[in-house]
């Protein structure tokens, strides 16, 4: 898979923690909603884990934009994104990741964590350009309110779509929340996104109260 060439447009505060950046690539990219890429920061040495890295796409194929969210930390990594100018160049390798939204599913449920949303945004913000009529079950938790990101998009979407849901956990997702909250899941593929362990324990989770194995698709992110 060839790199490709991209400027840095724009930075947006998600939360305290949470920041998005914007690219423009110098070529037209193709990808599917849940996919992801990765940032080459180390062009000489591909292997260099620590300056690249993979982060999901945030935003809808549609845009003519590319972007990515990451929760910023004292890591290499994090120090060039909050390096970035205006205009800088910048490669990414795309599209990566087969755990995809499919236009033909008619229903569909995420179990979130933290800054597993962000490939559910490219998914929600694809399904609101097209104006799809899928049928979203979003549970999304976080540990306080103010670390919610991209609330205001999520309340939005569901404002102007009758067919989309969002329900908001402080604190962690647990089987009292799933069967009092998502009667119908076992209907529904879900998709689980997020660091290793909380992807693990939310599959656990899903085959704890029935759901079937084959409806179950996760993406753990890589470097956690």
């Amino acid at each position: 898979m060839d790199l490709i060439r991209t400027t840095f447009s724009e930075r947006i505060k998600r939360t305290p923690t949470i920041e998005s950046f914007r690219f423009f690539p110098q070529e037209r990219l193709d990808f599917i909603p849940g996919q992801f890429l990765q940032i080459v920061f180390d062009g000489k040495n591909p292997q260099n884990k620590e300056l690249n890295k993979y982060l999901s796409f945030s935003s809808s194929p549609s845009k003519d934009y590319i972007e990515v969210t990451k929760r910023l930390s004292a890591s290499p990594f994090s120090q060039k994104l909050k390096d970035l100018n205006l205009e800088d160049s910048v490669l990414i390798k795309a599209p990566l990741g087969s755990c995809v939204f499919r236009e033909e599913y008619k229903k569909i449920a995420f179990l979130i964590g933290g800054i597993g949303i962000t490939p559910v945004i490219s998914i929600l913000e694809h399904i609101a350009d097209k104006k799809l009529g899928t049928d979203v079950l979003l549970l999304y938790s976080n540990k306080t309110e103010e670390e919610i990101a991209f609330k205001s998009e999520l309340d939005l979407w569901q404002e102007s779509n009758k067919n989309i849901k969002i329900l908001y956990q402080l604190g962690h997702i647990d089987k009292d929340f799933l069967t009092g909250q998502a009667k119908d899941l076992d209907q529904r593929p879900i998709f689980i996104f997020g660091p290793p362990k909380m992807v693990e324990a939310m599959n656990n989770l899903c085959l704890e109260i029935s759901c079937r194995e084959e409806n179950i698709k996760t993406e753990s992110f890589l470097g956690y």
